[in-house]
């Protein structure tokens, strides 16, 4: 019986808790949002920037670019629709992609150039 006695009195006079300050149980929350913030400049905005970035290289295309697939396939675009891309791979050897699965515009370096 002490211990219900203990847990009851502490009950009735507050279970020894300070008194809220003006912001009441905002504080406790206030790591909680600091690691959303941190989660969200970290990781979320930096991918849907990198998202944007891709749909704008995506509408951008046009016959003749040079460009390389996200399975580092590369060729020259020579055809291109709303989904499918055919690209030249190599004389008379064309490959049919999504759209989307297009990385990135082909641009060689010096030391490619020169070989």
């Amino acid at each position: 019986m002490q211990l219900v006695d203990l847990v009851v009195s502490q009950a009735e006079a507050g279970g020894g808790q300070a008194a809220e300050g003006p912001f009441g149980g905002l504080m406790g929350m206030a790591p909680l949002l600091l690691m959303f913030l941190v989660i969200y400049f970290l990781l979320i905005r930096p991918a849907s920037k990198q998202r944007k970035e891709h749909a704008t290289l995506l509408n951008a295309l046009k016959k003749d670019d040079e460009v390389v697939t996200s399975g580092g396939v590369y060729g020259k675009i020579v055809g291109l629709d709303d989904r499918i891309v055919t690209l030249e791979i190599a004389d008379k050897v064309k490959i049919r992609i999504l759209r989307d699965r297009v990385a990135g515009r082909w641009m060689p370096t010096a030391a490619q150039e020169r070989k």
